[in-house]
């Protein structure tokens, strides 16, 4: 997602935490709720003798979401000793509400405590300036650690097993069930369902993401025909009694050709396995056909079984690297490859299902929004596509609102609807002024227009190329996530013929755990509730010249790498471009000075730092063999330029 604050990925966890000469009492935590605690209000006394973990998160942030599966296996290894809370830090005004934060705990099955904090108090109070971030809090009430972005589950276990043989010995670690008391198990027939498409036999296939497996419904979307998957989330291949899905997302049918050379007939976006999946409706088997089941980490040194160094542009075995949560999949006939929505590290991948390879197709792994060719062009959480009438790619790009349209065979880009990260709203009309809220699909219609799944205003929405307008064509769903075109009562061909749009589309309404039938109005809504920005705390600085630096401290038992020169990075851009009159770029090094243009009053700097490390003694060689770490962070940070402000922006990537 982003940080506050663009969000940050670090590829390898710290050293446990060094003991402090001087303790820092932990914040209270202060919200609007208590989540998951039975009804109990509670305070940091009332946990006192549990080792802590607050996990700051906002659910429209996938890195937020890998963090929540990373803290599975510590929840349920020291459940006697540890306490989770997650603290709900909105970033989009629909994630303030209490009914879309109840429905994220449930959705993403959280199984811990919950504080629901939408004024940030929280947030602030810990100083978090990224989503996610963590902090650790000793049994005696002492803050201990604090780290921002994901991939830290190992070193977070390094701390926890200190502080439980610490406190043990002191006798101030209380063993025994903590206050989380799970919620009761809604039962229904679809648990916040994906997507959607139509098999050749015109029956509907729907991934039931909440319930870990796949639906195959009749034409209408009312009777079950079958199931795939067992409904448990898991990873494993099988027939469709025994296979096991988490979070599965996309589906798209391969022609008839392919699929017989392919020996599957369907592929599926297995979001959270962070794999893709093949379907043989004839057999009724589970094949895992692209991803390693490990999660891709931006910089990261072993995205590729068996070699060395970064993963680069990659063209090659598609089970040999790792992907990060493929939320969408779409089969494109001008490539005959099946173009992937990599929404963890907010790229556009493609699949040969023939030849068994994968390619990073564009993006530069870097969030944002930026247009360009394959090697420049930037995406945020990469979530819905489908085609154009003229082959292009559309891709619903939710973290930055946006509509986007990519050429399958270049991977160059361009925005149709959508301004950057923090920019949202409702609004209809020109596309250059419309507002959308964190769109998860998108739709051809019959007549050549765009229909959006426009998630987090509950609409659908309509984008019409020969006019470049906006519109809205139904309100009032709760979090529709996909689209598929029903046929009108007459024919196609009649619909096409006289430019109208289709009688009716089926939505996959994912928060109402329904597809639910929305009659197209015969004059589109035009509506205004305004464009907003995410509400964050800004930082002052002063227009001209300004010195960003970035401070790494090296954990302990490493080394700075610098058997092939300088291993740090820093990559400074703004938002908007004109920000900074110059000094932004990529270069080694963790220091830059930029200037800030005078005649602007506010703006984003975006800023990612990069460090590696090896295991090694300061002042030593690197050991043969030895394992190495590439430490990154980006940050997305809101300024205001006052001229008596400060001329330094100091940044810290946590590397101890």
């Amino acid at each position: 997602m982003n940080t506050s604050p663009q969000e940050s990925q670090a590829s390898a966890a710290p050293a446990a935490a060094q003991s402090h000469q001087v303790k820092v009492r932990a914040p209270e935590l202060i919200g609007r709720r208590w989540m998951n605690s039975g009804g109990k209000e509670l305070s940091l006394a009332d946990l006192r003798g549990k080792v802590i973990l607050l996990d700051f998160w906002t659910f429209c942030c996938i890195n937020c979401l890998h963090v929540l599966d990373e803290l599975r296996p510590l929840e349920e290894k020291y459940a006697q000793e540890l306490v989770i809370i997650g603290v709900h830090s909105p970033k989009f005004e629909f994630e303030r509400t209490v009914e879309a934060v109840d429905q994220a705990v449930e959705r993403y099955q959280v199984e811990h405590l919950v504080l629901d904090d939408p004024d940030l108090v929280t947030w602030q109070a810990y100083t978090a300036r990224a989503w996610p971030t963590l902090a650790v809090i000793d049994p005696e009430g002492y803050l201990v650690a604090t780290l921002s972005g994901e991939g830290h589950g190992a070193g977070l276990g390094e701390i926890i097993e200190g502080l439980i043989e610490e406190h043990s010995a002191k006798g101030t670690l209380h063993s025994g069930d903590g206050p989380y008391v799970p919620p009761p198990a809604p039962e229904t027939e679809l648990f916040y369902p994906g997507k959607v498409t139509a098999l050749t036999s015109g029956n509907l296939l729907v991934a039931d993401s909440g319930h870990h497996s796949l639906v195959e419904y009749d034409s209408s979307g009312q009777d079950i025909i079958r199931r795939i998957g067992t409904g448990e989330r898991g990873a494993g291949d099988g027939d469709f009694a025994q296979a096991s899905f988490s979070e599965p997302g996309g589906i798209t049918v391969l022609p008839g050709d392919v699929a017989a050379k392919a020996g599957y007939h369907l592929v599926v976006a297995d979001t959270v396995n962070h794999t893709l999946r093949g379907i043989n409706l004839e057999t009724e088997t589970v094949t895992t056909i692209a991803g390693t089941g490990a999660q891709h980490m931006v910089g990261a040194i072993d995205n590729v079984v068996g070699t060395h160094g970064e993963l680069g542009r990659y063209d090659g075995p598609a089970l040999d690297v790792k992907l990060s949560s493929p939320w969408d999949v779409l089969y494109v006939p001008s490539t005959a490859e099946v173009v992937v929505a990599m929404a963890g590290n907010h790229t556009i991948w493609s699949f040969n299902p023939e030849a068994g390879s994968i390619r990073l197709l564009s993006g530069t792994m870097n969030e944002g929004l930026a247009d360009g060719d394959a090697d420049s062009a930037w995406f945020a959480q990469t979530s819905g596509l489908d085609l154009t009438s003229d082959g292009d790619v559309l891709i619903a790009d939710s973290e930055t609102s946006a509509i986007r349209r990519l050429d399958p065979n270049s991977g160059a880009v361009s925005t149709l609807i959508g301004e950057g990260l923090f920019d949202f709203g409702f609004r209809d009309g020109p596309a250059a002024e419309a507002r959308l809220q964190h769109p998860l699909g998108v739709r051809s219609l019959p007549d050549g227009s765009i229909a959006i799944a426009d998630t987090y205003n509950g609409a659908i929405r309509r984008y019409d190329f020969t006019t470049n307008e906006v519109s809205t064509l139904a309100r009032g769903l709760r979090e529709p996530s996909d689209i598929f075109v029903l046929e009108a009562a007459g024919s196609a061909e009649s619909a096409e013929a006289d430019g109208s749009a289709p009688a009716e589309l089926l939505i996959v309404e994912s928060a109402s755990h329904a597809l639910t039938r929305v009659k197209l109005p015969k004059d589109a809504q035009r509506v205004d509730e305004g464009a907003l920005t995410s509400k964050r705390p800004s930082t002052e600085i002063s227009s001209g010249p300004v010195a960003v630096s970035v401070s790494f401290t090296v954990p302990a038992g490493q080394k700075l790498d610098d058997r092939w020169g300088d291993p740090t990075y820093l990559q400074v851009s703004s938002t908007p471009p004109e920000l900074i009159v110059s000094g932004d770029g990529g270069a080694e090094g963790l220091k830059r000075d930029i200037v800030i243009n005078p005649e602007l009053e506010s703006g984003v700097l975006h800023v990612t730092a990069r460090a590696a490390a090896c295991d090694g003694e300061p002042g030593g060689e690197i050991p043969l063999h030895a394992a190495c770490h590439l430490y990154q962070q980006d940050w997305g940070i809101p300024v205001d330029l006052v001229a008596t402000a400060p001329t330094e922006l100091t940044l810290d990537l946590r590397g101890a």
